[in-house]
């Protein structure tokens, strides 16, 4: 993710249900640190699955999902999926005054990020 600056697991493995990480994310000057809690975790051979929740700014619950599937040799198909929730007056009234397309071109943006470093790692097309 382009905008966070540390990424540390403090509780459980990497690779477990419950594993928390305490992430630093910078939106301009600005530094926010919340935890990430691991809601979902597979790794099997021809596909990935990871899903993660965390409370940024004390008002967004962000729920992130992200799975891979391997399609041929070359190709793996990637799905992510999130939802954006208000958790109290402030975060529920930004969102509700915030534009779709804003939050397109970060889901947006995400994406082409995800796609240029799978091509640096050798796939040939996410």
């Amino acid at each position: 993710m382009p905008k966070v600056e540390e990424h540390v697991l403090i509780e459980k493995k990497e690779n477990e249900v419950g594993a928390k990480h305490r992430q630093t994310y910078r939106e301009g000057k600005r530094l926010e640190t919340y935890t990430v809690e691991t809601l979902a975790y597979e790794d099997n051979k021809d596909s990935k699955v990871k899903r993660i929740s965390f409370v940024l700014g004390k008002a967004f619950e962000i729920t992130l999902g992200f799975t891979l599937e391997k399609l041929d040799k070359n190709s793996t198909k990637f799905v992510y999926e999130g939802q954006n929730k208000g958790v109290n007056f402030v975060g529920r009234a930004m969102l509700k005054l915030s534009r779709p397309k804003d939050q397109m071109n970060v889901v947006q943006e995400f994406m082409e990020r995800v796609e240029k470093e799978a091509l640096k790692r050798g796939q040939t097309r996410v």
